[in-house]
């Protein structure tokens, strides 16, 4: 079982060393490297590398008997795009990349999906797709631990039913992560001794958990599930990716106000709005008499708000990086009646 994982570390040692070995030329270039492999890891020699622009082809070439390849010598400062393709497997296609002048893009292991897999796939209704979408973002997660099933990395809309709602809400809701993370930023407050005002102690520490977990909770549940239900929302980020810097900004800062209707429509977002103040709301209940009031509603929900924004830019430009399972293959996309 150890010989995929020495194979790989090995191919991307070799072909990392190849490219930055390559004869550069007298302009500005940059190179790609990377591993073909198969979904258990077997390496697929003699797959078709292509590299393009918006001019059309620049380079194209195959694996080696390892399933690597390196290709150098490409132009930087424009976006290019390398798709990988071989026999009995469906075509697997990167994000758009901008090289920089002597850059070396290790793209790591590239999996490739057999073809029988992705004909049965592409065949399927919008509600397969969505429960397929949801299964993918099930395994998003940050650093490999903190959960990332709020962001959709693919870029065809399909609405998700009411119980695939319920059932992202009650899975993160649940999550181990989850009861770590309240409790971390709970020891965090307890310590600074911030409002909500607790006594110290095991015991103070006890009700500042339970309140912050039920805020949590009811953040989630309404702004997530019961709201996106009612309104006919999707509680979900939509992970922009492409264009200019400027759009993609202006996509992150939007999108606590503006959410994606059932009907693939853009709409205020009332679900998430309402959900932040629903659970400010509610919170007031049980927090201690002298951290309730409608000043402190407004003023809660508004961090929650500001919270979203700041999440929107990382998801928009960090966290993909980052997030485990973040890389979709694009032919799980297809729908009845949509080409490949």
């Amino acid at each position: 079982m150890l010989v995929r994982p020495c194979l790989l570390l090995l191919g991307f040692s070799l072909f990392a060393a190849m490219a930055a070995g390559q004869p550069q030329s007298a302009g500005n270039t940059g190179s790609v490297v990377g591993v073909v492999t198969d979904p258990q890891d077997a390496l697929i020699p003699g797959a078709k590398i292509q590299v393009t622009a918006d001019a059309g082809t620049l380079r194209t070439d195959k694996t080696n008997e390892v399933g690597g390849f390196a290709i150098a010598n490409l132009p930087t400062g424009m976006p290019i795009r390398v798709t990988v393709s071989a026999e009995g497997f469906g075509d697997w296609s990167s994000d758009p990349i901008l090289l920089a002048d002597g850059q070396v893009m290790d793209l790591k292991s590239i999996k490739l999906i057999v073809s029988a897999v992705l004909s049965s796939v592409a065949a399927a209704t919008p509600e397969e797709v969505a429960v397929q979408q949801v299964q993918f973002a099930e395994r998003q997660r940050l650093f490999g631990i903190l959960p990332n099933f709020y962001v959709s990395y693919d870029t065809r809309f399909v609405p998700l039913s009411p119980g695939l709602k319920v059932r992202l809400a009650v899975r993160t809701a649940t999550d181990v992560a989850t009861f770590v993370g309240v409790g971390v930023l709970a020891g965090i407050n307890q310590a600074s001794d911030v409002a909500p005002h607790y006594q110290q102690g095991a015991l103070g520490y006890a009700k500042r958990y339970g309140a912050a977990y039920a805020s949590t909770v009811t953040d989630i549940a309404f702004g997530s599930a019961i709201y996106p239900v009612i309104f006919k929302q999707d509680p979900r980020y939509f992970y922009q990716g492409t264009g200019s810097k400027k759009s993609r900004l202006l996509h992150a800062i939007a999108s606590p106000f503006v959410a994606k209707g059932d009907n693939g429509r853009w709409q205020p977002n009332i679900s998430s709005v309402g959900g932040d103040f629903t659970a400010s709301a509610i919170r007031t209940f049980y927090y201690p008499k002298t951290d309730r009031g409608v000043s402190l509603i407004f003023k809660t929900a508004l961090q929650i708000t500001g919270v979203r924004e700041v999440n929107g830019l990382l998801q928009e430009f960090v966290w993909r990086k980052l997030t485990t399972n973040s890389n979709h293959p694009r032919k799980v996309r297809n729908l009845p009646g949509q080409g490949q």
